[in-house]
């Protein structure tokens, strides 16, 4: 278990969550918002199913200002994205909500939250899992990893760490401290 699947437990708990990821999919997909202009920057990645993900990856990875440009395409859209989620959530009064972004920090993004929960697991067990996706290389992971905040300075900088090495009960017992967020006491 990981970051999605805590995510996917606060969602069960009530709270509207917004993915990035799942953000940057719809944005990169078949007619999506970011399609003409990763094509502009990079025509050999787009083709009738959005953007070849795997193809773009080949081309920004080790490649510091392909991945300037992508970043500069893509994180203004996921920025937009999450701002509608936000005024969304706001419009429906709901009294807390999850962003679900693994540049949190990286983007600024943690200036914006109230409280920053950090999932975390060892470092070993973080290898293991990205090394398990598609298309990953030791190469491509040690660079991804060079271009993150440090672990221990996310957990750090947390309100609270969810650890996600320690199965789902420990994770859920971690988001204990979250749960009173955005309850009214009792009497109003």
């Amino acid at each position: 278990m990981g970051k999605t699947t805590t995510a996917n437990m606060l969602k069960r708990l009530g709270w509207p969550v917004f993915d990035a990821d799942a953000a940057v999919h719809r944005l990169t997909g078949p007619g999506g918002a970011a399609v003409p202009h990763v094509g502009a920057a990079f025509p050999k990645v787009v083709g009738p199913q959005g953007v070849d993900r795997q193809a773009l990856g080949q081309a920004v990875f080790g490649n510091p200002a392909a991945l300037r440009r992508l970043e500069a395409i893509l994180h203004p859209l996921v920025g937009r994205a999450r701002c509608k989620f936000l005024l969304q959530a706001a419009l429906r009064r709901e009294p807390v909500v999850v962003l679900d972004v693994p540049l949190l920090f990286e983007t600024g993004a943690d200036l914006t939250a109230d409280v920053v929960a950090v999932v975390s697991a060892p470092g070993f067990l973080q290898r293991q899992r990205a090394m398990a996706r598609k298309g990953m290389t030791a190469d491509r992971l040690k660079a991804i990893l060079a271009r993150q905040t440090a672990d221990h300075t996310k957990r750090h900088q947390a309100f609270v760490v969810i650890p996600t090495g320690l199965g789902r009960r420990e994770a859920l017992r971690r988001l204990t401290p979250l749960r009173h967020l955005g309850r009214k006491p009792a009497g109003d």
